[in-house]
């Protein structure tokens, strides 16, 4: 990414096809690539960026909440990998997709602030992470399979949790996020066999724990992306601004 961008036709095409994403003939802006959403903020169509963000933020949570343990230092990581990603978003050269550009960066922003905490508090990934608050079940008002259910996926957030790190982050992006071998291998920046070597492990480690409800884990829910997107534009803000082709206006 340290080449001087130059935007390609195609990126071109792609802003015009960003802008007449409210048209009747090309439908809502959400059908559209990310390539063309990229181009369309880079021109100016500011409204798109919300678009890329809701759309990546669930992967990038659970990556980032996969080596971290934490879902508010994972929420933290994305808004600081949304800020790197769209403050340069000029040089994104398309070598990759947009989708492993965004994860590559939430990735290594997650195992930058693994290694600021180690600093000053001994990082141990085999150490279990922080139970997670108890349900009441006698008040909760859901039938018992919800509930039985729930807990089920709590008990395979923690079996995932417990794996070391390297095998939890390729457990969630085949598993949970369903990425190909191929795509989590672009996103992790390691070789396909490496992918189903680690995911095999993970499977062994996981064997009695896995089945159906193996996608529900690390739900990633509305609230959340609100959070996310919101405070990701502040820092944009307070950031003087925006990045090339970010004019974001003031809160």
């Amino acid at each position: 990414m340290s080449e001087p961008y130059e935007a390609p036709s195609s990126v071109e095409a792609g802003a015009a096809e960003a802008g007449a994403a409210e048209s009747p003939d090309r439908g809502p802006a959400d059908s559209l690539a990310d390539e063309a959403l990229v181009a369309g903020v880079c021109a100016g169509r500011v409204e798109l960026f919300e678009v890329l963000v809701r759309r990546h933020n669930p992967r990038l949570f659970r990556v980032a909440r996969a080596i971290l343990r934490d879902e508010g230092e994972a929420e933290d990581v994305v808004q600081d990998a949304y800020v790197r990603a769209f403050g340069a978003l000029h040089q994104f050269e398309g070598r990759s997709s947009f989708a492993t550009y965004l994860t590559r960066i939430a990735q290594h922003e997650a195992f930058a602030r693994l290694r600021r905490r180690a600093r000053t508090v001994p990082y141990d990934d085999a150490a279990p992470p922080p139970a997670p608050p108890r349900r009441d079940r006698a008040g909760d008002g859901r039938p018992d399979h919800a509930l039985l259910r729930d807990e089920a996926v709590a008990r395979l957030e923690r079996a995932v949790d417990a794996l070391p790190a390297i095998y939890r982050v390729v457990f969630v992006l085949r598993e949970v996020d369903d990425l190909s071998v191929a795509e989590s291998a672009a996103a992790l920046a390691v070789s396909e066999e490496v992918v189903r070597t680690r995911l095999r492990r993970a499977r062994l480690l996981l064997r009695d724990l896995l089945g159906e409800g193996a996608r529900d884990a690390f739900r990633f829910l509305r609230p959340r992306c609100d959070r996310i997107l919101a405070g990701a534009c502040a820092r944009f803000r307070a950031t003087s601004g925006t990045g090339p082709g970010l004019p974001f206006p003031p809160a």
